[in-house]
C-alpha cells in the first residue's frame, strides 16, 4: 500500500494522528524535501528507506514505489500541507492506478489554516463574507484566463494567494484593478507554523513595500479581505434569539 500523507504546514505536531502512525510504520518514505519539515523524519522507524523527492522526477518516484511493491513494502509519500492543494499528486495517483498499485490519501493541515491561526483571525465572518478563494498568481505555471486575480477580486471575498509573494507588486495591481480598495487589509505569513514564522500586516497600498523591506521572497501566503478589519455581525449560532436543532430561542 502507498499512503499519500499530508504532513501539515511545518510544525511537526500538526501532522494528523493517522498520518503520523502510517509514517512511523512505513518501510519506504518519499518526502517532498523542499517543504516538508525534516523533523518529521525522526518518526520513521529504524532502517526505513528514505528518499528526498526534491531532486527526483515523477518517473524516479514511481520507480521507487514499484520496487517497494515488488518487495511487499509499505510506502509513505509525504507531502507538505494538505496534498490536495498544489500537491502535484493527481499525476502520481493516475500512475499508481495504471500500475494497479493500491493507495490511500491521508488529508493534512493546509498552510492557509496555519496562517489564519497565526494572525489569529477567522476567514469568514457574518455580514462580511462567507467565501474564501484559494488561488495563485500566474507564473511559470499558468492559470486559466477566467481565474486571473483581477477577475477573482471582483467578488471582494477573502482571498488566500499561494506561491505568489515573489510577485507581490503585480498581485496588488491585479487585486486593486479587480475591485479591492487600496485600504483593504492584507496579512502576509511567511513559513506559517515554523519556528521562523513571520507575519506582516498592512493594506494593499503599502504591503508590497513591507514585503520587499522584510526580504520575503518565497514560502509565504498572502491573505487579503475586509474580514481582517471590518465590523461584523455576531453569529446566529450562539444568539439567544435564534432557534436551531439543538436549542430553542429564548423569550
Amino acid at each position: 500500500m502507498v499512503y499519500i500523507i499530508g504532513a501539515g504546514p511545518g510544525d511537526p505536531e500538526l501532522i494528523t494522528v493517522k498520518g503520523l502512525r502510517l509514517l512511523a510504520g512505513a518501510d519506504v518514505v518519499i518526502y517532498a524535501g523542499s517543504l516538508v519539515n525534516p523533523e518529521l523524519l525522526k518518526n520513521c522507524r529504524p532502517g526505513a528507506e528514505i528518499h528526498n523527492s526534491a531532486g527526483m522526477t515523477l518517473d524516479e518516484v514511481l520507480e521507487v514505489i514499484r520496487h517497494a511493491r515488488l518487495e511487499g513494502k509499505t510506502v509513505a509519500r509525504l507531502h507538505t500541507g494538505d496534498p490536495a492543494l498544489y500537491g502535484a499528486i493527481q499525476e502520481q495517483m493516475d500512475a499508481l492506478k495504471e500500475n494497479d498499485i493500491p493507495f490511500e490519501v491521508i488529508p493534512g493541515v493546509s498552510s492557509f489554516f496555519a496562517a489564519a491561526a497565526a494572525v489569529p483571525h477567522e476567514l469568514t465572518l457574518p455580514g462580511v463574507t462567507q467565501t474564501v478563494i484559494l488561488t495563485r498568481m500566474e507564473g511559470r505555471t499558468p492559470v486559466p484566463e477566467r481565474e486571473k486575480l483581477a477577475s477573482l477580486a471582483s467578488h471582494r471575498s477573502t482571498m488566500c494567494i499561494f506561491l505568489s509573494v515573489q510577485q507581490i507588486e503585480e498581485v496588488v495591481d491585479q487585486l486593486i484593478t479587480g475591485g479591492y480598495q487600496p485600504e483593504t487589509p492584507v496579512v502576509v505569513v511567511e513559513k506559517a507554523s515554523w519556528p521562523e514564522q513571520r507575519l506582516l500586516r498592512g493594506e494593499l497600498q503599502n504591503i508590497a513595500g513591507l514585503v520587499k523591506a522584510a526580504g520575503i521572497t518565497k514560502t509565504a501566503l498572502i491573505m487579503v479581505g475586509d474580514v481582517f478589519g471590518a465590523e461584523y455581525d455576531r453569529s446566529k449560532l450562539y444568539d439567544p434569539g435564534f432557534s436551531h436543532g439543538y436549542r430553542k430561542a429564548e423569550g
